[in-house]
């Protein structure tokens, strides 16, 4: 017997190079030229490139000692976390005109439910394509769009179009249309998952489609399930206005690297004051410490303590993350050091996520997108 699961109308809203296109806009010489957001000096790090800088190679997380290389013309500007939170609040409120039901990924991006809408508007493309239009027209941005029956799809859909597009998957397209995408397009699936599928001879949806749940949960593990439903159009996670935080951090990469813990325990004690004012702000408190430590090789490595009671003091974060830090030698010299606290008072509101059943889904064909 077929399980009919409820069709939502769901957009994902995804902010065309959104850090890039805010210096852009800011400054009209920076307009079609390749630019980086952070990344200036020996040491830095990119936290987002223009579509400019990205035709030569340059993308988020690169080094800017390498993007240089590839793009000698590349012009680094500052971040300007103000502005863009300041933006991304403009955006949201466009949102809530729709509809209540939005779930912040990030500053630039977001899930909409308008199954129902504030409008009355029966078709999704067209309040997503209004959506766009006023991003526009009252904040100066573009951005793209994804339209389907759930959030996995709609997520990919976005990507399909950029920048300053969208794409509607109809329900009666989702199945020819999860059967044709290439594997690395599928959300979830990262770059060394995809070389292992294309080892086994997995390019495509319709590829992956054509593997049992054993197999998949034999090969990729807890994934290999997830894999098995989205590719047959099944994504059952609904948009919750209200995420649940589950941890809180705070990092700093050194101008020069550190190889003493002597000297680290000054960089330490601004971190903990970072997160212990996240902390406040966001009225939290939690029972797991982590320190992250960032090798000059780049090698990464997390040391973790669970206390018995939960804490937002800045004292004891600082006090576990010495502890955490003496706690074995280094590997190293280091670049750069962060504390994050987890295990969080906010989480024991989570819901319990209810199994998927393993059954076909059969969809109402006739359904106004």
């Amino acid at each position: 017997m077929l399980e009919t699961l409820p069709i939502r109308k769901i957009i994902h809203v995804d902010m065309d190079a959104f850090y890039a296109s805010v210096a852009q806009m800011d400054d009209p010489n920076l307009k079609g030229k390749p630019i980086a957001v952070g990344g200036g000096g020996t040491r830095g790090v990119i936290s987002a490139a223009s579509y400019e800088a990205r035709k030569f190679g340059v993308k988020s997380a690169m080094s800017g000692r390498l993007a240089i290389k590839l793009c000698p013309e590349l012009i680094f500007v500052k971040t300007d976390f103000e502005r863009y939170k300041a933006l991304s609040n403009q955006i949201r409120n466009i949102f809530y005109d729709y509809t209540d039901l939005v779930e912040p990924l990030s500053l630039d991006e977001a899930y909409l439910d308008v199954t129902e809408n504030k409008k009355g508007l029966p078709s999704a493309t067209l309040i997503a394509q209004e959506i766009r239009q006023r991003i526009f027209s009252e904040v100066g941005l573009t951005a793209s769009a994804g339209i389907s029956i759930n959030k996995f799809i709609a997520k990919v859909a976005s990507d399909y179009n950029k920048p300053n597009g969208q794409k509607t998957v109809n329900p009666e397209e989702v199945i020819e249309f999860l059967e044709a995408l290439d594997i690395r397009k599928f959300y979830g699936v990262g770059k060394v998952t995809a070389e292992k599928m294309y080892q086994k001879g997995i390019f495509t949806g319709k590829d992956l489609k054509a593997k049992s749940l054993e197999y998949l949960d034999q090969n990729f593990g807890k994934s290999g399930r997830y894999y098995y439903y989205v590719v047959r159009g099944i994504h059952t996670s609904e948009v919750k206005p209200n995420r649940i935080r589950k941890s809180l951090a705070a990092e700093r990469t050194f101008r020069e690297n550190l190889s003493s813990e002597v000297f680290m325990l000054e960089k330490l004690e601004h971190i903990a004051e970072e997160v212990a004012k996240r902390l406040s702000k966001s009225k939290v408190a939690g029972k797991t410490i982590t320190l992250k430590i960032k090798y000059s090789d780049f090698s990464l490595q997390t040391r973790s303590k669970t206390l018995p009671y939960y804490i937002s003091d800045k004292s004891i974060l600082l006090e576990t993350a010495k502890d955490l830090l003496y706690q074995d030698k280094l590997n190293n010299s280091v670049r750069l050091l962060g504390i994050s606290l987890s295990n969080l008072n906010t989480e024991g509101s989570k819901k319990k996520t209810q199994a998927v059943k393993e059954q076909p889904i059969s969809v109402q064909l006739k359904f106004d997108f």
